[in-house]
C-alpha cells in the first residue's frame, strides 16, 4: 500500500511539474509565506551551509536558497519535478551549488553528497506519508551534529478552512478526519495526512531540540487561494499583519495552513 501511495504521489506531481511555477506568479500570499519560511530558516542556518532538501519540487526554493548563499542537494520522488529542476540548474548555471537526485523521502538511506548541515522541507510535501518515522529514521546518518532541520507541515487545524463549514462541511473538516483524506492533483488521487507539531517532534525523537515554531497563514487565506489578495488588497494587508503577530503565540503557532518547525540535531 505504501508503494502504491508513493507511485500515485510521483505521478501526480510529475503531471503538476510543468504548471507548478505559473501558479505562484502574482500570488501575494504565497510569496509572503515563502519569505516567512526563508526568514526562519536563515535565523538558524548559517549562510554557506549544505542543505538537504526533501520534496524539492521544481526547485523554486532551492534556487532561492542558493541566492542566499547556501548549497542545496535537492531531492524529489517525481521524475517530472526532477526534470524541471534540471532545466533550472542548466539555465542558471548552478552546477556545484545545486545537485539533484530523484529519491523518495522514505528512502533517504540512498541520498548522496552528505553529511549535511541542514535538512529542509517546504509546503506540506511530508504530508504525503502516513508515518513520519519512515522519514526521520534516516536523518542521523545524514546530518552532522548541530545540523538544523526546518520543516513546513500542514496541521489538522486551519481556521480559514473551518470557516467554510456552513457552505462546504467536507472541506471544512477534511483535516480532522482520522487516517487522512484523499487529495487530487492533476487527476491523480492519493492520501494526505495532517500532523501536529507534537507528532512531528515525537517522530524526530529526543536528539532534535526545538528552536522555533510558528504558525503560517493562520488568518490569511491558504496557499491554494490565489485570488483573495488580488480582490481585497487592503484587507489582505491587515490580515497579514495580524498573522505575523499571532504566528508565535502559544497554541496559535501550531495551527494555520502550515506551521514552520525548526529544530537542532544534538545526538546524545
Amino acid at each position: 500500500m505504501a508503494d502504491d501511495q508513493l507511485a500515485q504521489v510521483a505521478a501526480a506531481f510529475s503531471r503538476k511539474a510543468t504548471v507548478y511555477d505559473a501558479f505562484g506568479q502574482d500570488h501575494a500570499n504565497l510569496a509572503r509565506m515563502r519569505q516567512k519560511v526563508y526568514d526562519q530558516l536563515a535565523r538558524w542556518t548559517p549562510a554557506g551551509s549544505h542543505i538537504l532538501e526533501l520534496n524539492a519540487g521544481t526547485g523554486l526554493d532551492a534556487v532561492a536558497l542558493i541566492t542566499r548563499g547556501y548549497r542545496v542537494h535537492a531531492t524529489d520522488l517525481a521524475p517530472g519535478m526532477v526534470a524541471e529542476m534540471g532545466r533550472k540548474q542548466a539555465a542558471l548555471a548552478l552546477n556545484g551549488r545545486l545537485t539533484l537526485q530523484q529519491c523518495s523521502f522514505t528512502e533517504l538511506d540512498q541520498v548522496q553528497d552528505g553529511p549535511f548541515e541542514a535538512v529542509f522541507s517546504n509546503f506540506g510535501g511530508l504530508n504525503c506519508v502516513a508515518e513520519l518515522t519512515a522519514v526521520t529514521r534516516h536523518l542521523p546518518q545524514l546530518l552532522r551534529p548541530g545540523a538544523v532541520l526546518t520543516w513546513v507541515v500542514m496541521p489538522p487545524v486551519c481556521p480559514w478552512e473551518l470557516l467554510r463549514w456552513p457552505q462546504d462541511w467536507r472541506t471544512a473538516t477534511r483535516r480532522l478526519r482520522r487516517g487522512g483524506v484523499r487529495a487530487q492533483v492533476e487527476g491523480v488521487s492519493f492520501q494526505t495526512y495532517y500532523f501536529t507539531p507534537g507528532q512531528v517532534r515525537r517522530a524526530l525523537g529526543p536528539a532534535f531540540k526545538l528552536l522555533e515554531l510558528r504558525g503560517l497563514s493562520i488568518v490569511t487565506p491558504p496557499a491554494d487561494n490565489d485570488q483573495f489578495a488580488r480582490r481585497h488588497p487592503r484587507l489582505f494587508a491587515r490580515l497579514a499583519r495580524l498573522d505575523d503577530r499571532l504566528s508565535r503565540w502559544p497554541w496559535l503557532n501550531q495551527i494555520g495552513d502550515f506551521f514552520i518547525l525548526t529544530a537542532r540535531y544534538e545526538p546524545i
